[in-house]
C-alpha cells in the first residue's frame, strides 16, 4: 500500500489532535508547537480510549482518562498506567496534503 491523504496541513490546529481513519486504522495527527506533524495510533494501550480526545504538551499526547502520556516521536508511554507503546506512522507532506500509509510504522 502507499501513502494516502489523511487531511490537509491547514486543517490542523497547533497542539490539537485530529482523529482520522485510514483503511480501518484510527490515527491521531498532531501539529506540535514546533509545527512538526506527527501521526500515532489513536488508541491508548492502557484502555480503549481515543488519544485524539487527549491533551498535547510539547512532544507528548496525554490520554484524558488515565493520564498516560505518549511520545509523539516514538509512541512510547512516558508514565503509568500505560506500559505498551502505540504505533507511530511516517508522515509525508505534499503541498497542503498530509499523507500517511497506515500499514507502515516508524522504526523507533
Amino acid at each position: 500500500m502507499s501513502a494516502q491523504r489523511a487531511c490537509s496541513v491547514s486543517e490542523l490546529e497547533q497542539d490539537t489532535p485530529l482523529r482520522v481513519e485510514l483503511d480501518g486504522v484510527a490515527i491521531s495527527i498532531v501539529k506540535d508547537g514546533d509545527d512538526q506533524i506527527h501521526a500515532i495510533g489513536d488508541r491508548c494501550t492502557h484502555g480503549d480510549i481515543s488519544l485524539s480526545e487527549g491533551f498535547v504538551e510539547g512532544k507528548t499526547l496525554e490520554c484524558w482518562a488515565h493520564g498516560s502520556a505518549f511520545s509523539l516521536e516514538t509512541g512510547h508511554p512516558l508514565n503509568l498506567p500505560a506500559y505498551e507503546p502505540v504505533p507511530v506512522f511516517v508522515v509525508e507532506i505534499d503541498g497542503d496534503d498530509v499523507l500517511i500509509d497506515p500499514t507502515v510504522t516508524k522504526e523507533v
